[in-house]
């Protein structure tokens, strides 16, 4: 049996103010180009189809395309279910008659303790679920953690199970150990939103989203396919990819990874803007690339983002070398006493530092008339 299994789709997603609608759909042709080649006997997303619980109406479209062309025109089985970033009785919407066609979205945990059968392998669907959600299902005061309501769920499930067949557990949690970018949303605060590997050893393989790295962990039968694209500048090293799973009959199985590529990437670049505005330099780059550009210059730079975006039209994120100034004011700080010091004098160490030019004589007449100036009409105001 051949799976693709992907997750963390996040449509809608807005990413410093730029909806990342477009780059998902050129991603997702390629990869229903890739169902249509692999011809799999199912394909698996595990969770956060959206980015949020009431997404963009743009958002809902593309998923619809994506679903209908890969569920109907491939005539392909669909196993999805809710992630934290989605709604999930919007998502379980139409499930009942969806099964029809073989497509399985799984958004409340009402149904998982019964698996889906495709020839013969045993899917169970586990979409997130807080804890309370499980507490209340069960009626046990007991499980106050992720921990717990995980291993409730898959003692349940291990309960009915068929230990004659091949079982998938299709999730969206935080594997204990797992490696964490910015974009992904914390589940809870102080470690408590963690599961263990162990709540998954009944399962021959676990299908997992929600870290967004095909790398966050290294086990042999759990795995995360990774987040569809890059989302954050803290992602930028890492790889996109789905996952290929070849499953034999006995249980064992092989992955092969393919990779996805957006038609714009997301990047840093650092250096002087001068050095980054030379064609020298640019004339290599893939200027319309989403980038975080870090500057080490230390003087005041006029408007540095428009001139930036006149080469790089998809900055989206600038700033300075932190460890520059704070150097700077380190060395400021050392020269002067501890003392409570005049508007003059605290905007004279202001403009030194930011433009590393002499605060003249002449600037500071000329300051000093602009403070009083500004003092008098307070007064008077």
């Amino acid at each position: 049996m051949k799976i693709i299994h992907t997750a963390d789709w996040h449509l809608g997603k807005l990413v410093h103010g730029v909806y990342m609608t477009e780059q998902q759909r050129i991603v997702l042709d390629q990869f229903i180009n890739l169902v249509a080649v692999e011809k799999p006997d199912a394909v698996i997303i595990s969770g956060d189809l959206y980015d949020r619980s009431v997404p963009p109406v743009e958002a809902v479209k593309l998923l619809e395309e994506v679903l209908f062309k890969i569920n109907v025109e491939l005539n392909t089985p669909v196993l999805a279910i809710a992630g934290n970033h989605d709604s999930p009785d919007r998502l379980a919407f139409g499930s009942s008659w969806y099964r029809h066609s073989q497509f399985y979205i799984q958004g409340r945990l009402d149904h998982c303790f019964q698996p889906v059968d495709i020839n013969g392998v045993h899917f169970y669907l586990v979409p997130y679920a807080e804890p309370g959600i499980v507490r209340d299902l069960f009626q046990d005061d007991s499980i106050q953690s992720f921990q717990d309501a995980a291993m409730r769920i898959s003692g349940e499930i291990e309960k009915n199970m068929d230990q004659e067949s091949i079982a998938i557990c299709v999730g969206h949690a935080f594997v204990t150990g797992g490696k964490t970018t910015d974009s992904e949303r914390i589940l809870s605060v102080g470690g408590s939103g963690c599961v263990d590997v162990d709540c998954f050893s009944p399962f021959t393989y676990t299908a997992l989203g929600h870290l967004h790295s095909p790398d966050a962990i290294k086990h042999e039968s759990i795995r995360y396919s990774g987040s569809l694209l890059k989302y954050s500048f803290s992602e930028v090293n890492q790889r996109k990819s789905v996952s290929i799973i070849q499953l034999r009959s006995n249980g064992e199985f092989s992955i092969e990874e393919k990779t996805l590529t957006p038609e714009k990437d997301m990047r840093e670049l650092t250096g002087l803007i001068d050095e980054l505005l030379d064609p020298s330099f640019y004339n290599s780059q893939k200027t319309d690339d989403y980038l975080k550009i870090t500057l080490l210059d230390e003087g005041a730079i006029l408007d540095p983002m428009n001139k930036l975006r006149s080469v790089y039209p998809n900055v989206l994120h600038l700033e300075r070398n932190i460890e520059v100034v704070d150097m700077k004011r380190q060395h400021l700080s050392s020269q002067q006493p501890h003392e409570k010091k005049t508007n003059l004098e605290l905007f004279s160490e202001f403009y030194s530092e930011m433009t590393t030019r002499e605060f003249t004589e002449q600037k500071r007449e000329r300051m000093e008339k602009v403070l009083e100036s500004v003092l008098k009409e307070e007064i008077y105001a």
